[in-house]
């Protein structure tokens, strides 16, 4: 819930510009707070894309203050994040209401990010593995078929957002290839569905974890808010990649 007219126009015209020449085949895409996903898509150009934070379980009907994923689509989101670790937290989001907000993003043509991640008392029991596996297992229930190429799975341990810490690239690239063993288990093309992490990547360790085999971007947070760190980050991405 960072932003403002002002930050929208200079962060997406810097952005743009600077991604432009990147020797990067990367998909950028810029997920800003609803009432700015306009203002945002109107300065992409071809260079990026963009995507809503949040959409609701429901299509449509007397749920005020909920966005629709078809709205999302209307205003010309190519992407919406399902499950983010602080709506999870924040407001209650189970995995129900996750699985049930995948469907609704797949149905209006979207792609969805489904966001899974452990706390640090989780990690620290040694139940991180089981917790990952059953938010994808559950979060991802009724995909099926062709939807699955419109689905991203990221990687976001909650120990690591905002607090200045990262798992290790070690770290996160086991907990990548065990997201592809679960979505291979689940019938889905796991070689083929990018897994992205978030969890304070930045311009200095953002090389290190692209470098993993099974970790295929990232979802960024605070560094985002500058263009020159988000860029930089960007650009950490494997030439030809």
């Amino acid at each position: 819930m960072n932003g403002s007219k002002d930050l929208v126009q200079q962060l997406v015209g810097q952005v743009r510009e600077q991604v432009a020449s990147l020797d990067v085949r990367a998909e950028v895409v810029i997920i800003p707070p609803a009432l700015y996903v306009d203002s945002v898509v109107a300065l992409c150009g071809s260079e990026l894309v963009a995507g809503v934070q949040n959409v609701s379980q429901w299509q449509s009907g007397a749920y005020t203050g909920e966005v629709s994923s078809d709205m999302a689509k209307d205003l010309g989101c190519q992407y919406a994040l399902v499950g983010h670790s602080e709506r999870r937290q924040l407001f209650g989001e189970s995995d129900d209401v996750v699985a049930r907000k995948i469907e609704q993003v797949l149905a209006s043509g979207l792609t969805a990010v489904l966001c899974v991640g452990e706390t640090l008392g989780e990690r620290e029991a040694g139940s991180a593995e089981r917790v990952v596996a059953n938010q994808v297992r559950q979060g991802l229930a009724s995909v099926a078929g062709e939807q699955w190429s419109n689905i991203v799975v990221a990687y976001e341990p909650v120990w690591a957002i905002g607090t200045g810490k990262t798992a290790t690239a070690e770290d996160a690239q086991a907990m990548h290839a065990d997201i592809r063993r679960v979505l291979a288990e689940m019938g889905a093309p796991s070689e083929t569905i990018s897994v992205l992490y978030g969890g304070s990547v930045k311009a200095d360790n953002a090389a290190a974890l692209f470098a993993e085999p099974d970790i295929d971007g990232g979802l960024i947070g605070g560094a985002s808010l500058k263009a020159e760190d988000f860029v930089s980050i960007c650009r950490a991405f494997p030439v030809g990649a």
